[in-house]
């Protein structure tokens, strides 16, 4: 019988029973805590993302979500957050809460900016969203598919039922996204155990499960194994156009730059939300009147060094899997995504893609400039930047550290960070 591998990135995904107990097994490095810690208060703290800001919006009028078709609030919903079509992703595994209306001739559609990622399946029941809120980490949200008298003031709704999968040992124990593998016999089976994906990952495993458009220097990877393409996965594609009815998409690509990109920001977003609760969970323990001794802040502190470790080691792609050649995307993705902001005095951007044997320019992730990252509480974003200079000054000696970045690449990064971060500490400078 023939095996694949299936890489599915789901919003909102059905329990699966005893495949899921095995996954909520929390793995080293998740968060023990509760998310209704009053240092947390996920499900009752107010809320700072796009998706809150254009749901004031659409209740003061100023916003408006129009139906269209088989695509629905589809577009509206993407001009209102901003989100830019050419992030669009396809995929066809049916690991998803609307998975009964996905297959390879109606895949479901992704699309992301930095700040949020929406899930769109046609004639499905619901949009699904998740914004990286500024404090709560990933939040999420549906909007009801449906048109006429009964929808006339459609609103973002939170979704806390996405949590039973969305906070698990493979989110790090916080709201988060999921990227997973999955290993199956047949389609006709059912799924099997799904396995997490980030950049790390090697290229040939992933992609399986989604359409992948663009030039890949013909390596081999999982993606496009569909009947439409008599099973010859990895096959390079410059559209989607023709392998299924295209009414409601925006577009027919599915941009192998813009999978790169996803794949490093999902678990980026993840390390950034667990390294804020943890700092903020701690915090009592620091300053409870009697409680708090010398060897209880020595353990957070050394609790909150290691978290900083993993963040930076990921933050500046210590361990990103190499591409085995030049990538190009043909939807536009790559050159709008270059040119995004801020930029140094010399013109540079933590956006700027490289494509060829990594992802980025300059391996610094671009998240270490958004909101999230900026309102991280003190104990995590201190000890973030004390360990992001130890190893950019060159203190770090670790073999890891040299192989990965070169001198040029510290330089570029240091100088790109004391341009374009104004909480930077004084040692950077």
């Amino acid at each position: 019988m023939r095996r694949s591998t299936l890489l599915a990135l789901v919003l909102c995904v059905n329990a699966l029973g005893g495949v899921w107990a095995n996954l909520d097994a929390q793995r080293s490095g998740s968060f023990m805590g509760s998310s209704e810690d009053p240092a947390i208060g996920y499900g009752t703290a107010p809320l700072n993302n796009p998706v809150a800001d254009v749901n004031r919006k659409l209740s003061e009028g100023t916003v408006q979500l129009t139906y269209e078709g088989r695509g629905g609030f589809l577009q509206s919903a993407l001009d209102a957050l901003e989100i830019p079509v050419d992030s669009q992703l396809l995929v066809y595994s049916r690991d998803s809460l609307q998975g009964k209306l996905v297959d390879e001739l109606s895949p479901r559609a992704l699309y992301f900016n930095d700040r949020i990622a929406l899930g769109w399946v046609r004639d499905g029941e619901f949009i699904e969203v998740a914004a990286h809120d500024e404090s709560a980490g990933v939040v999420f949200y549906t909007l009801e598919q449906r048109s006429g008298p009964t929808n006339r003031s459609p609103q973002f709704t939170r979704a806390f039922r996405c949590l039973g999968c969305h906070s698990s040992g493979d989110t790090l124990g916080v709201p988060g996204l999921l990227m997973f593998s999955t290993a199956h016999l047949d389609p006709s089976q059912g799924p099997g155990l799904p396995r997490r994906i980030d950049h790390s990952d090697p290229f040939a495993q992933r992609f399986g499960g989604w359409f992948v458009t663009g030039r890949t220097v013909s390596s081999p990877h999982l993606g496009n194994d569909v009947a439409a393409l008599k099973g010859r996965k990895g096959v390079e594609l410059a559209s989607a156009e023709g392998l299924f009815d295209a009414d409601g998409y925006g577009v027919m690509s599915s941009d192998i730059v813009a999978h790169l990109v996803f794949t490093h920001q999902a678990g980026m977003t993840n390390l950034l939300t667990r390294a804020s609760w943890e700092a903020r969970a701690a915090n009592p323990l620091l300053h409870a009147p009697f409680t708090s001794s010398p060897e209880e802040e020595a353990r957070v502190a050394s609790m909150m060094y290691g978290i900083a470790s993993e963040v930076v080691d990921y933050l500046l792609f210590i361990d990103e899997a190499k591409l085995p050649g030049r990538m190009r995307g043909a939807s536009g993705f790559a050159e709008r995504f270059s040119k995004i902001g801020p930029l140094d005095r010399k013109g540079r951007s933590l956006h700027e893609l490289d494509l060829n044997r990594r992802l980025m320019k300059y391996p610094c992730s671009y998240l270490i400039q958004s909101r999230a990252f900026d309102a991280l509480p003190p104990g995590a974003k201190d000890p973030i930047y004390r360990r992001l200079w130890e190893v950019l000054s060159g203190q770090e000696r670790g073999e890891r550290y040299q192989s990965a970045l070169s001198l040029a690449d510290r330089q570029s990064i240091i100088e790109i960070l004391r341009d374009t971060k104004k909480d930077l500490p004084s040692y950077f400078r």
